[in-house]
């Protein structure tokens, strides 16, 4: 008679051949090897339940890099139109004790702003593929963050630690949930090129390395050596005598993280082999999908890709995506000229935005899917000149917006002064937004803890609320 412990790297062997065989990762396959995974209590990617019963499965994180300004885009400011030119005195960040700004005056949205949807969310001619959508989303007018620098805000609005590196969000909701699909990575994150603070925007930092994001790089090959050299059942059975050999390896240092972890990254790699390549092939997308984004057929670049990729990487399974839009190594960093920076890149990824969004609702994937759009800090309603062409940094207020599973559609959350200087109303500050991601996911923010260095850590530190408003 065989033992349930022998049994399963019998079954375990069986089901990945069976894998192996199909281009299509049938649901059944994928949910057996994870209910394998979940049996053993030292696997870190093993699901886990949550804390409560969660709205969203998964999430698609579209982060903005450089900094959006609020004012032209989700927060209309007729006041600050109507003002355009009056002197403001303020004790900025970006402009206290910097030469030529000892005077600052207020300067007008350069986009028009209109009423869309049934519920009548104004957003701005910038955005018009994704005002079509907002009686989808939760648009926050509140957001606020502790810092006007760059690295700092983006380490932020990842990992909620402004000054020190942290575990990202992906790598924390990983942590609490383990993972869908055991042939993709739990946490992926796409970008064309590497935004401010690099890698630590998906480092697991102190957490399990096995939590840490995978770089997806837009292009021919997305990810490098992951096609086999070898033909997968021959590949399948030298894994299997390497498995054995390790094993009695690992009995002789019990307790070994590290060389668990080892072993099991064998396991998920042969999964990738057959997983990733299917992932990245859209071949098979129909001309009509392809519009709805905007992505030329053959195209493997470019923000629309990347937004159809997130697609098919949360249909297969993976937790957690990330989406970050660098556009150009000046990004969305318009101190020089608000229209030929940002008119550009709102071009690039407003239909794709648009396009995932109206996806994901058809397929039915919305429901349970959090999609969650953000910069690190909004722009200056004020410059040096009210004739400047560009703005500033501004974390004092800022916008954002969450659409799909949890989140109550067609309203906007917190307002900011008559200029958007200042929040004036429901304030939320970076640790509540993440509370809130969180708490959509089924997890409590202040249980979603790691004993480290003698403390315990978490996303929101020890603060963060979860913002009622926005929750359907």
């Amino acid at each position: 008679m065989i033992s349930l412990s022998s049994a399963l790297p019998l079954r375990r062997a069986f089901l990945r051949s069976a894998l192996a065989g199909t281009m299509l990762l049938p649901a059944l396959v994928s949910e057996l090897l994870a209910e394998d995974a979940a049996r053993s209590s030292n696997d870190p990617l093993a699901p886990r339940p949550p804390h409560f019963k969660a709205r969203a499965k998964q999430v698609i994180f579209l982060f903005m890099s450089g900094g959006v300004s609020h004012v032209d885009s989700f927060d209309p400011k007729p006041k600050l139109l109507a003002d355009h030119g009056k002197q403001v005195k303020l004790d900025h960040p970006e402009t206290r004790n910097r030469p030529g700004y000892e005077k600052l005056f207020l300067k007008r949205p350069q986009w028009e702003f209109r009423r869309h949807g049934k519920c009548g969310t104004e957003v701005s001619t910038l955005f018009p593929h994704v005002a079509e959508c907002v009686d989808d989303l939760a648009v926050i007018r509140s957001l606020h963050a502790d810092h006007s620098n760059h690295y700092n805000a983006t380490l932020g609005m990842h990992t909620g630690s402004f000054n020190q590196a942290r575990p990202s969000i992906g790598a924390w909701t990983s942590y609490g949930l383990g993972t869908i699909n055991r042939n993709l990575p739990s946490f992926m994150v796409i970008a064309p090129f590497s935004p401010y603070a690099g890698g630590q925007v998906w480092a697991s930092d102190f957490l399990p390395g096995s939590h840490q994001g995978t770089l997806v790089v837009p292009g021919a090959e997305p990810m490098r050596n992951v096609r086999p050299r070898t033909p997968l059942p021959q590949q399948r059975r030298e894994l299997e005598a390497l498995a054995e050999l390790n094993q009695l390896h690992l009995e002789t240092r019990p307790g070994s993280a590290e060389l668990e972890a080892r072993i099991r990254s064998f396991e998920t790699a042969y999964g990738m082999q057959a997983a990733a390549p299917e992932a990245f092939d859209l071949s098979k997308e129909s001309d009509r999908t392809l519009a709805l984004y905007g992505l030329p057929r053959g195209s493997t670049r470019g923000f629309a890709w990347q937004c159809l990729v997130a697609r098919r990487l949360v249909e297969r399974g993976v937790r957690f995506v990330e989406l970050i839009d660098s556009g150009s190594s000046n990004n969305w960093d318009a101190h020089g000229d608000m229209i030929s920076q940002h008119a550009p890149l709102a071009k690039n990824v407003d239909q794709p935005i648009a396009g995932l969004l109206k996806d994901l609702k058809q397929r039915g994937l919305l429901e349970q899917t959090l999609v969650v759009w953000t910069s690190e800090f909004g722009r200056t309603p004020f410059n040096n000149s009210a004739d400047a062409k560009g703005r500033e940094h501004h974390p004092w207020a800022f916008s954002s917006w969450l659409a799909g599973a949890g989140v109550r559609g067609g309203i906007v959350h917190g307002a900011t002064d008559e200029y958007g200087i200042r929040v004036a109303h429901e304030g939320v500050h970076v640790h509540d937004f993440h509370a809130t991601i969180l708490h959509l996911l089924g997890l409590d923010h202040t249980r979603l803890t790691y004993r480290h260095s003698g403390r315990d850590y978490r996303l929101t530190d020890v603060a963060g609320r979860v913002v009622q408003g926005v929750l359907a």
